[in-house]
């Protein structure tokens, strides 16, 4: 399995609260979505139930093109 154009344009289809961000990493078999720790720890109540939410979307627009997902936080 690699990321492919459909998966692509359903991440991108999607838009992430403010101040957060995650990282789509092929593992050939699977992709991993990654959050970032910090920013995830910067963000207001609220806008960690929007970023937990929007992970969420996120894999399933890859799952739904495919993909199996696995979803992830960096080392802090």
């Amino acid at each position: 399995m690699t990321y492919t154009l459909e998966m692509q344009r359903a991440f991108r289809s999607l838009h992430p609260p403010k101040n957060f961000s995650v990282q789509i990493i092929d593992n050939e078999n699977f992709l991993t979505v990654r959050a970032n720790t910090n920013e995830f720890a910067r963000l207001g109540h609220d806008e960690k139930i929007a970023a937990v939410e929007y992970m969420i979307r996120v894999k399933k627009a890859l799952e739904d093109n495919g993909a199996i997902v696995l979803l992830v936080r960096d080392k802090a």
